[in-house]
């Protein structure tokens, strides 16, 4: 670890890890809780336009990205709110085009290698500039879920009863979309566009199986993505492996563990509720045996 710190750009890189570790898992949380658990992926592919054009154009790529996937995000709550063929339907639409909007605008151009890096992620290519991009938008993904976190709990619960309560239910929709969507670009460098989802969906499933509240499953999240981006990195540093990949490994390595210990502590607390329910009866019992007795 002080062998990483002794680089620049792993330094840089570290603090980006962190900022993932906690941006990608509060944002996921609600997504999983609305059972959108593929909208990530989703924007991921539509982001890959893009940052076709921002290579097409000589512009920037994080930009670019950012603004498509954006629009995207909004595109996909517009359909699956109008659309009488659903969720998923709608992000299998956006799904495709985007992918092969991304391929086409890139076709026959000299960035192939660049857009593979956003595909898996380059911890090398990120800079100091990118770091300060990626830093606004993490703190304007945890403002909004700050700000709008009882109202998007409501939401993600149940959009009727947010409905009936005279919640903006629509525009809700749309900044939770948009907020993935942000997420999806501030990772994309790091993690990869294809592998960023996981990072959303995999510590929010690991939480779940630990914690029984919604605040509790989003900081048990938030504190499994940073275990896990910040793992993730100096594992790939250490044995010169690719860090998208690294990260999600883990992540999952700690839902396998998640899972384990949550089966062995809901079977405590069953043994615990069934003995505690148990002494009112054994005393009973026993008070009747010594008046009986008597």
């Amino acid at each position: 670890m002080t062998e990483m710190l002794q680089y620049d750009f792993m330094r840089i890189a570290l603090v980006m890890a962190v900022l993932i570790g906690l941006t990608a898992p509060a944002v996921g949380t609600f997504i999983v809780q609305r059972k959108l658990s593929l909208l990530g992926d989703g924007i991921g592919h539509i982001a890959l336009t893009g940052i076709g054009l921002g290579l097409l154009t000589g512009g920037s790529p994080v930009l670019g990205a950012l603004l498509v996937s954006v629009l995207g995000a909004v595109a996909i709550e517009v359909l699956r709110a109008r659309s009488r063929s659903g969720a998923d339907v709608a992000l299998a639409l956006l799904f495709y085009g985007g992918l092969a909007g991304g391929v086409l605008l890139t076709n026959g151009q000299d960035g192939g290698s660049s857009l593979q890096s956003y595909l898996f992620g380059s911890i090398s290519s990120v800079s100091a500039t990118d770091l300060y991009v990626v830093a606004g938008l993490a703190v304007a993904v945890l403002g909004i879920v700050a700000l709008f976190g009882r109202e998007l709990f409501l939401l993600c619960q149940d959009e009727e009863v947010a409905r009936a309560a005279g919640l903006p239910v629509r525009f809700l929709s749309i900044l939770i979309a948009a907020t993935a969507a942000v997420t999806v670009v501030i990772s994309m460098r790091a993690i990869g566009l294809l592998l960023v989802s996981a990072l959303m969906v995999v510590p929010v499933a690991a939480a779940q199986q630990l914690t029984r509240g919604f605040k509790s499953t989003m900081l048990v999240a938030m504190g499994i993505g940073v275990l896990s981006a910040v793992s993730g990195l100096a594992g790939s540093f250490e044995y010169d492996l690719p860090p998208g990949p690294s990260i999600v490994l883990l992540a999952l390595a700690v839902f396998v563990a998640a899972v384990v210990a949550g089966t062995v502590l809901r079977r405590r607390r069953t043994r615990t509720v069934a003995a505690t329910a148990d002494r009112p009866a054994r005393a009973s019992v026993e008070a009747e045996a010594e008046v009986l007795g008597g």
